[in-house]
């Protein structure tokens, strides 16, 4: 664990330059608006250790997979949203000394993340090779308010010397991947223009032919004097720079500010670019940067004012629940239904930035409670729209009939994955996908998309699950064979009791919607029955039979379900045991005494608990925690949520607090010494439902919104809004008790520890 962040309410704060610790920092001070984000690189030149990371939404490269022995069905590529042009460049010369951190004595840094307003700031002091010491002073965003837009105001005084300064903005799409399968470079130069002092160019994926332009304006001026005169500009394949050099004296202050535009051709006709990213440039010109940063102000007050949670009494806990929130607000905003969320986001090239079964199992709650409707459902929207790459990727494998199997990672619905124990056999995250939908028609009500969307998804998966069995003839019972949980600490088990329970349960809650569906529209239902080929009596028969006789793996001795059969052939060992200096295992042990250890990764039984908890009683439940909490190594950033919210429910409070503080600082604190690969976006929402329906208790039940608080002895209060059918409720939780203020919209139906109430605007209920 590392400790060297300050701690505040609504700031991440690093004091003192620390470089050892930079590519850490460069993840957790990243931007991003829901359409570009780039990482917390320094806007000149750095030659220490860096990750530079600009990225653009939806544009990809397939690189190709890079195996040793080729497998029938294996993916042939891996997608990858990449480095795209460096917007943020600012070469930094000083009398013709190169202004670099790298080869400066640092006396004094800082950099501020005010997650209130979006904004990132640094200031630093350093003393160059030559002995000139300068202030340098940063201010950059990536505006809320127009995606296309990100702005920087950069500052530079000279503190005891005159001379000459040479600033020189840039735009570079030269630019690589580190974590490239072949070392290839991921881009060709379009075209380059800079005239004066703006700046533009086009670059274009190879394979993908994805086009960006990038554009740039700058001004520049000197306090208390003329503005500079002096302007360069350099053009050549993928970039574009403009010089802007002056005579200035001591303590005298040189300001320039960049704005910078970013538009692919995801969004606009490749012959359209330019002609978009200069009137959007022109647009933000025109209004300026201060104009600019208060209309994105204005955006992130109103995220904040729906998504906050606040927490009286404990410091820690408020920046991390903040900190989580902040990046999935400017992560993913549901603009557009081709987007999804990327376990990185925008904050590094780990797992290519593709989309992973972490958005439907954590990150569907958050946006379903702190945003409009309609975002929550453009994620199931993303999916629906690869319903036919999905039975695609089924065929594959020899599934037939319309089966689908959903990708483990993916950009366009194909699968891109490169780790056969994984893509091929994790296939929990077809359940996890079905899930999604029944939990957003549970909280939402939205029937309505079942019809035109989810139903046609449901019968895809449920056709995967009866083919995917098979009957044992000495169990008498259907089994599943060769697949790895959630607990990736497992590969090729049989019988992952996780698994064949989502398999049950996916195909028994698609045979309950096609009831429902075919008695309220029973002519849209035979047109979808006509358009598929599904034989409802046929088909459905066989779903019952193997419902009925699945087997579900059970210890009867100690009356817990199975992680998997054979489980406890392993020696039995807690993770409290092992060494320090052995953790984390993925990067101590061979990957050989991981899978024959018994540790967990992450939560597997205990994710189904968490899913199902309604079919388990407490006793149930308590059983299988007690057995494999004590087993887990939360090496997933998945995982410690999952534990916060069942000890919730248990009254272990203790326990929900320390997991709670695990997945709420995971990366503040970079608990699996991983966070300088990029932050773990998905697990983020998994931290505010360690708040909401851990400590909050919040469960929909029977259409009605059940809440169950209680106040951790480390605070003094915690406050959540939440959207629910039509109505925006605050829930406020004190030593006192809990408050349901109704703020308004529709009417809600609430249970609050049990008590029954129907709330409307402007009421409250206290208990």
């Amino acid at each position: 664990m590392k400790d060297y962040i300050v701690t505040d309410e609504w700031k991440i704060i690093e004091r003192g330059f620390q470089p050892e610790m930079n590519r850490v920092s460069e993840s957790l001070f990243s931007l991003g608006n829901g359409q570009m984000g780039h990482r917390g690189n320094f806007e000149e030149t750095y030659s220490g250790d860096s990750l530079q990371g600009s990225y653009i939404a939806g544009v990809y490269y397939p690189d190709k997979t890079r195996v040793g022995w080729w497998k029938n069905g294996y993916p042939e590529y891996f997608a990858k949203v990449l480095n795209a042009a460096n917007w943020i460049g600012i070469r930094v010369e000083v009398d013709g000394e190169e202004f670099d951190l790298a080869h400066c004595e640092v006396i004094d840094f800082e950099r501020v993340l005010d997650m209130k307003e979006g904004l990132l700031t640094r200031s630093v002091t350093a003393r160059m090779a030559s002995g000139k010491e300068v202030r340098v002073e940063a201010r950059r965003f990536c505006s809320m308010a127009q995606p296309e837009i990100g702005a920087i105001r950069y500052r530079l005084t000279p503190l005891n010397f005159d001379g000459t300064i040479t600033l020189t903005p840039y735009l570079d799409a030269g630019v690589t991947n580190e974590d490239a399968n072949w070392d290839e470079t991921f881009w060709k130069a379009i075209s380059q223009e800079v005239v004066h002092k703006v700046g533009y160019l086009v670059a274009e994926t190879k394979k993908t032919g994805f086009q960006v332009a990038t554009g740039m304006k700058i001004s520049a001026s000197i306090e208390g004097g003329d503005p500079p005169l002096e302007a360069y500009c350099i053009k050549k394949d993928n970039f574009v720079s403009i010089a802007i050099e002056d005579q200035i004296t001591q303590d005298q202050c040189f300001t320039l500010d960049k704005i910078a535009v970013n538009i692919s051709s995801l969004n606009v006709e490749p012959s359209q670019l330019m002609e978009k990213a200069r009137q959007h440039l022109g647009k933000a010109w025109e209004a300026g940067y201060d104009a600019l940063f208060e209309a994105h102000r204005q955006v992130w007050a109103s995220k904040w004012e729906h998504s906050d949670i606040r927490i009286e009494g404990d410091v820690a806990a408020q920046q991390g629940i903040r900190f989580n929130i902040f990046h999935l607000n400017q992560t993913y905003t549901g603009s557009d239904e081709r987007l999804n969320i990327g376990p990185k986001g925008f904050t590094g090239e780990k797992y290519g930035g593709s989309t992973y079964w972490d958005t439907e199992a954590y990150c569907l709650p958050f946006y379903l409670s702190t945003a409009d409707q309609h975002v929550a459902r453009q994620l199931l929207v993303y999916r629906y729209r690869h319903l036919q790459k999905a039975i695609e990727n089924a065929s594959l494998l020899g599934f037939e009939n319309g089966a689908a199997l959903y990708p483990m990672v993916t950009m366009n619905g194909e699968e891109c994955h490169n780790e056969w124990e994984i893509t091929f056999e994790e296939i929990h995250r077809n359940g996890a996908i079905a899930y999604a939908i029944y939990d957003y028609v549970r909280y939402t009500a939205d029937e309505a998309y079942l019809m035109e969307y989810g139903l046609e998804v449901l019968i895809a998966i449920a056709r995967f699950w009866a083919q995917r069995v098979n009957y044992s003839e000495a169990k008498q019972q259907y089994v599943i064979l060769g697949v790895t949980g959630p607990n990736e600490y497992e590969n090729n088990v049989n019988n992952n009791w996780y698994t064949n329970l989502l398999a049950i349960w996916c195909m028994q809650y698609t045979m309950e919607v096609i009831r429902s569906v075919s008695h309220s529209n029973p002519e849209a239902w035979q047109s979808l029955c006509e358009r598929i080929g599904f034989y409802e009596y046929t088909e459905m028969n066989h779903w019952k039979d193997v419902c009925s006789k699945m087997y579900l793996p059970e210890d009867p001795s100690r009356q817990v379900f199975l992680q998997q059969e054979g489980f406890l052939d392993k020696v039995i060992r807690p993770a409290s045991e092992l060494a320090a200096d052995e953790r984390p295992l993925n990067q101590k042990w061979s990957w050989d005494r991981i899978l024959r250890s018994c540790y967990i990764k992450q939560a597997d039984v205990l994710q189904g608990l968490y899913f199902f908890e309604e079919d388990y009683d407490e006793e149930v439940i308590r059983r299988n925690f007690d057995f494999y909490e004590p087993l887990t190594v939360h090496e997933s950033s998945l995982s410690p949520c999952v534990h916060s919210i069942l000890a919730s429910r248990l009254g272990y409070r203790d326990k929900a607090y320390e997991m709670y503080l695990r997945t709420a600082r995971l990366d503040l604190n970079d608990y699996n010494n991983d966070t300088e690969d990029g932050l773990h976006i998905t697990s983020m929402a998994g931290t505010w439902m360690a708040v909401v329906k851990g400590f909050g208790g919040l469960r929909v039940q029977d259409g009605t919104l059940s809440l169950s608080p209680f106040l951790p002895q480390e605070w003094s209060r915690f406050a959540f809004k939440c959207r629910f059918r039509g109505a925006l409720l605050e829930v406020v939780t004190d030593t006192n008790g809990t408050t349901i203020r109704h703020l308004g919209g529709q009417p809600a139906a609430l249970m609050l520890h049990g008590e029954m109430r129907t709330l409307s605007a402007g009421q409250e209920f206290r208990k």
